[in-house]
């Protein structure tokens, strides 16, 4: 060998070791790009696995002449509601690391004041000797120019319109034991409670002259609902429900045989008034009671038990959007409970027990007479749990439980509904539905044109379906949307029936076309098969369009599609069904391609010896093709259902995007990746609802991921055994 050929050689060499290099970087780089992705979607879904938690950050002391009455979110300005001397209601706010007095309400001490916290928002409730009432938001006060004065008059002028003023009865208020207030964005209540009675007037809000009445003897006491325009009477140990549309005899029971002591508070009222925990010393539980609808109207039911360790009840704060409730013991133990499933995600101990707890954010104030706490919460998010997301749940306003998608982003003090179970079955349901009519119409044009049909036609008619893959899914979705919706009523029979009926004409067309053809004369058998099938095409869809509706009417036994449709909630256009001919269109090309390669790809040796043992082209079609084919037409409808469980773009505009778990098939849907592409763009970030959302990116990925891996093994094997000489 010469120098010059042993340079070549070492050059070629070189060139090769460079080549690899550059492909294994080219792979290397790919598969980092899949890891990197993958733990992105771990990373921000982590959180919801992590048990959230308290940590303590600050706490305040107040003169001990002073007593909190509300604790205001002080570190984000808004002030701290105290009780002074002379008759005095102080507002105080943070400043660097202490308390200090911003303004005072004054008034004479024959003035009742007292405070109310509504919705995160604090107010001023003032009564005089005359019993005029009062109601100023502690958010409409500005800096007076003189200290101590009176501020009442300084109020912002965008806080006028909160001021509320009415009148109640003198009587009933200056022969008063005790007296309860209570606000909601439609009603103020007033109870005033007698030795033996006690009365209660509603005021709208809007409209204060819409006064209502009530009076109720021999109560021991009552807990005001006004967000739910209802109230809690308790006489002995049995616990009432009166409703403002009710009589004042219409009482509805609720719970007995509480066990109860006189000074113990046994409601904990939520967020307007839809939720309350009520606690049974008996029985040493909490339970959570919601609104729900039955037959005598909006009622109260009891949903879970939290068991009690030989302690009470201190408090109940929620949080304004998360899941979260926070329970204060007398043992200064602090739970924290998913307010959905009532599942105690948390148990934490302090040094000793506070009265009142509130949450402003992701922050837990809690305060006694002169000292506030303020705890940071840690990984709240992590409150959601494996009930909350896929079992049913008992929500407020539903007569049972159920499983329901309703996210509150846009709005506070709203329970969120995360259960990922309605979004699973709209998924499934619509790529198993897709599957359906893709199957028959893929695998027999699959079959024609590998088995059937001869190389000119083939040559023909496969690369005109497999370009049909490369239409743009939105484009479909279009399609279906504003065409094939609003025909659905008219013809969505004829569609199922023309698309599952077609591959059997189709197979019916091949197998009596040879012996038709041989009938005619020689210059028309050359495309006798293209005129037969579109001849069979025709026919099928004039019997479609004609005689499927009454065929289908007449086998389910409805006169009419209209019967069906009135048990569904969505349009008729926005159906299951509708979303899986336009779904079973765009997968069907897919399909089409991998199992007309498997069915072509039997050898041809093993047809010629089935015909040559005496079997039809029909028996070998089945016996041997098909058998040889199998695992890789399986392969084909795996990654077709895969495909189609990953469908974003045609579900999202075909479905109506209803998340219902119903299998009906005259029923809306909202798949996994409809969900992701609607509300990930809204969803804030490091939000329960984000990372839920990246743990249903999480699951699209391990489906898909699964199903691809299985049809390659089947496609594997199918190679295996393609060959058998």
């Amino acid at each position: 060998m010469t120098f010059d050929s042993n340079s070549k050689n070492k050059k070629r060499l070189r060139n090769d070791r460079r080549a690899r290099y550059v492909v294994t970087g080219f792979g290397g780089l790919v598969l980092l790009t899949l890891v990197i992705l993958v733990t992105h979607l771990i990373i921000q879904a982590l959180p919801l696995a992590y048990s959230p938690s308290l940590h303590l950050i600050a706490s305040y002391q107040i003169p001990k002449n002073e007593r909190i009455i509300i604790a205001g979110d002080f570190i984000n300005s808004q002030p701290l509601l105290v009780k002074k001397q002379g008759c005095r209601l102080g507002l105080k706010q943070l400043d660097e690391a202490n308390l200090v007095g911003m303004h005072d309400y004054i008034r004479p001490c024959s003035h009742v004041l007292s405070a109310q916290n509504m919705m995160g928002e604090n107010y001023i409730v003032d009564v005089s000797p005359n019993a005029q009432v009062r109601v100023l938001p502690v958010r409409s006060f500005i800096m007076s120019a003189s200290e101590g004065a009176d501020t009442s008059a300084h109020s912002a002028l965008a806080g006028q319109t909160q001021i509320m003023s009415f009148a109640l009865p003198k009587e009933e208020w200056n022969r008063r034991n005790e007296w309860d207030f209570a606000l909601s964005s439609k009603w103020a209540v007033v109870s005033i409670q007698r030795e033996n009675s006690i009365f209660i007037r509603w005021i709208n809000r809007q409209r204060p002259t819409n006064i209502i009445d009530k009076r109720f003897n021999n109560v021991a006491r009552s807990v005001l609902l006004p967000g739910s325009e209802s109230v809690l009477l308790q006489f002995d140990d049995g616990l009432f429900l009166n409703r403002l549309r009710d009589g004042d005899a219409t009482l509805q029971p609720i719970a007995g045989d509480l066990g109860l002591a006189s000074d113990e508070p046994i409601v904990f009222p939520l967020a307007k008034d839809r939720t309350f925990f009520l606690v049974n010393s008996n029985a040493r539980t909490l339970t959570r009671w919601v609104i729900s609808k039955s037959e005598k109207g909006l009622t109260f039911e009891p949903t879970y038990h939290i068991p009690l360790v030989d302690e009470k009840v201190l408090d109940v704060a929620e949080h304004a959007s998360i899941n979260i409730v926070a329970v204060m013991t007398s043992k200064a133990r602090l739970l924290l409970v998913n307010r959905v499933s009532g599942d105690v995600v948390s148990v934490q101990n302090f040094n000793h027990p506070v009265a009142n707890i509130i949450w402003y954010g992701d922050k837990l104030y809690g305060f006694s007479d002169t000292t506030v706490w303020v705890w940071e919460g840690k990984h709240l998010s992590g409150i959601t749990t494996w009930a909350s997301l896929f079992e049913p749940q008992h929500y407020e306003g539903y007569e049972t439980e159920n499983t329901v998608w309703q996210t509150t982003s846009a709005s506070d003090y709203q329970e969120a509904k995360f259960s990922l179970t309605p979004l699973l079955i709209g998924s499934i349901k619509a790529s198993l539905l897709a599957l359906l009519i893709a199957i028959p119409v893929a695998i027999g044009a699959a079959i024609y044109t590998a088995f059937f049909a001869k190389s000119r036609m083939r040559n023909i008619v496969k690369p005109a379906i497999e370009l049909l893959e490369a239409i743009p899914s939105v484009l479909i979705g279009f399609i279906a949307a504003i065409w094939l919706s609003p025909k659905a009523e008219q013809f969505l029979f004829s569609f199922a029936f023309f698309l599952i009926v077609i591959p059997f004409v189709l197979i019916a067309v091949a197998l009596v076309q040879r012996p038709v053809a041989d009938y005619l004369p020689k210059r028309f058998r050359h495309g006798a098969e293209l005129m037969f099938a579109l001849g069979g095409v025709f026919v099928l869809g004039f019997v479609s369009v004609e005689f499927a509706p009454s065929i289908m009417f007449s086998l389910i036994g409805v006169d009419g599609f209209t019967l069906l449709a009135s048990e569904s909630n969505s349009p008729i256009g926005k159906t299951t069904i509708v979303v899986a001919l336009a779904l079973g269109v765009a997968i069907s090309p897919s399909i089409y391609s991998l199992a007309e390669d498997a069915i072509n790809g039997v050898p041809k040796d093993l047809k010629l010896a089935s015909f040559a043992l005496g079997a039809t082209r029909l028996q070998t079609l089945l016996h041997v093709v098909l058998h040889v084919a199998l695992p890789g037409i399986v392969a084909a409808i795996m990654l077709g259902f895969g495909r189609a469980f990953g469908e974003t773009m045609i579900v999202l505009m075909v479905t109506g995007n209803t998340p219902i778990s119903s299998w009906g098939l005259i029923e809306g849907l909202r798949a996994l990746t409809a969900n992701l592409a609607i509300e990930l763009p809204e969803a804030e970030v490091t939000s329960a609802h984000y990372q839920i959302l990246f743990l249903t990116a999480c699951i699209l990925f391990l489906f898909t991921f699964m199903v691809n891996t299985i049809a390659e093994l089947l496609r594997q094997r199918l190679r295996s055994r393609q060959y058998y000489a």
